[in-house]
């Protein structure tokens, strides 16, 4: 077993190497640059359409609920631990390449999307779609989607459930005292009642459950920011200024040069947003909508959402605190930060906020591994994964999961190749649609 956790361990360094980094954001690069910005240009047309019910179109879920299931599985223990991570390795300059990592991911959620509405098709239980069809059926290569829907499935039972499940354990019993085994089984009972209405009940349940602990979260983020406001322009100067150039060593603080902040801020970003991997289109592809453009544009605000909102926020109360200097582990430090200000209390929201969010991210990722275990066998293979799905939370919550922590990052990256190849391979369709809808008189673009 050592042999092989090596292995996968060294596979998954070397999938999520500099060339798929490059691969990731030159693709969101090259769709800002042939869809000519349309993130930044449409983002209040798109923030508009969030809440366009479009009642009569096909579809299983609206455009809300889409984005807040797709929300569910990336505002996570990414935007806490992995927000940390990227400053403790990379130093402050790291956000700023986060931030450039989201800003060119919005391009390609949109196109993912898009591609996930244009190509779906209608099952015996709900909307199917996803990278896994538009690279069968735009790009024509289905070996490929197979391939994909192999590695989301694979995926959803790793960071989908069992590190989730892990996540919320530790940081109960680490606060509350709450055994695993029982906050394993609190989440197994939530998790399964939730899942038995499938896409419309998971939608339903995260249109509550994640504007609530977003705001939450940012509430009491804002509240530490607002305290700390003198130390928020000299954040803000650190970001910026080692963005390109190094950081010196200092107190606990091993120091660290622009290559590194780079390196982490880009792989934090991706692993927080999710842009480029392939699993929030389908969910876009469940929405209610006449026009794959729509649920395009809705998609395209949760990388802006988690990435530009809600991973700075986090950033802000670490850099505003003095604990980052003191060379603390990446895992407590976003907790230390907000103690920092607010005591016990803050220790307190960060574990509630890391238990709701390992909550919301299991919903997501369920949706996301059924749509994929339907693709590979059929429609009556839904039942029994949501069963062992459900089971396997207690497994996570109650092991020691150092080997699935390596197993779950080999096959995001493993995901994101399929994807990115049918993105750049349909292009040219992504630009077609989206001049279709543009071109079009706004009153137009609203009544499709």
């Amino acid at each position: 077993m050592e042999l092989i956790s090596h292995w996968v361990s060294v596979m998954s360094g070397w999938v999520w190497g500099p060339p798929m980094l490059i691969l990731l954001v030159g693709t969101g690069v090259y769709l800002t640059i042939i869809l000519k910005g349309l993130q930044f240009r449409a983002l209040g047309h798109a923030f508009r359409l969030v809440f366009d019910k479009e009642a009569k179109a096909e579809g299983d879920i609206s455009h809300f609920a889409a984005l807040t299931t797709a929300l569910a599985a990336t505002v996570g223990i990414g935007n806490i631990v992995g927000v940390a991570t990227a400053i403790t390795l990379g130093g402050p300059g790291a956000v700023f390449w986060m931030w450039v990592t989201g800003l060119v991911g919005m391009a390609t959620k949109y196109a993912e999307a898009l591609l996930a509405v244009r190509y779906r098709e209608q099952g015996d239980k709900g909307m199917r779609g996803g990278p896994m069809y538009y690279i069968a059926k735009g790009a024509g290569l289905p070996w490929l989607g197979w391939l994909f829907a192999l590695f989301t499935a694979c995926a959803a039972f790793g960071i989908g459930n069992m590190t989730q499940a892990n996540s919320a354990a530790a940081v109960m019993n680490e606060v509350f005292g709450l055994a695993e085994w029982t906050t394993g089984g609190i989440l197994m009972i939530l998790t399964g009642l939730v899942l038995i209405g499938g896409i419309r009940s998971i939608g339903r349940f995260t249109s509550m459950l994640v504007p609530f602990m977003i705001v939450a979260y940012l509430g009491t983020a804002l509240v530490v920011i607002v305290l700390n406001a003198s130390e928020v322009p000299e954040a803000f100067g650190l970001i910026f200024w080692h963005a390109f150039n190094p950081i010196a060593a200092g107190g606990g603080f091993a120091g660290a040069a622009v290559a590194a902040a780079i390196r982490y801020g880009v792989a934090r970003g991706v692993f927080s947003n999710e842009s480029g991997l392939g699993s929030a289109p389908i969910a876009a592809a469940a929405a209610r909508t006449k026009d794959p453009v729509k649920q395009a544009l809705v998609s395209m605000t949760q990388t802006f959402i988690d990435t530009l909102v809600v991973c700075t926020a986090t950033a802000l109360v670490i850099l505003t605190a003095d604990v980052w200097r003191e060379g603390v582990s990446a895992g407590i430090l976003t907790s230390l930060s907000f103690a920092q200000t607010l005591g016990d209390t803050g220790t307190i929201i960060v574990a509630i906020s890391t238990a709701l969010f390992a909550f919301s991210t299991l919903l997501g990722w369920s949706y996301y591994g059924e749509k994929a275990i339907e693709y590979l066998f059929n429609d009556k293979a839904i039942t029994a994964f949501r069963i062992v799905f459900v089971l396997v939370v207690m497994v996570g919550a109650t092991r020691e999961l150092s080997f699935v922590w390596n197993f779950s990052d080999l096959m995001n990256g493993l995901m994101a190749i399929p994807n990115l190849i049918g993105i750049l391979l349909l292009s040219k369709v992504v630009k077609q649609e989206s001049q279709r809808y543009f071109s079009r008189p706004a009153q137009s673009r609203q009544e499709t």
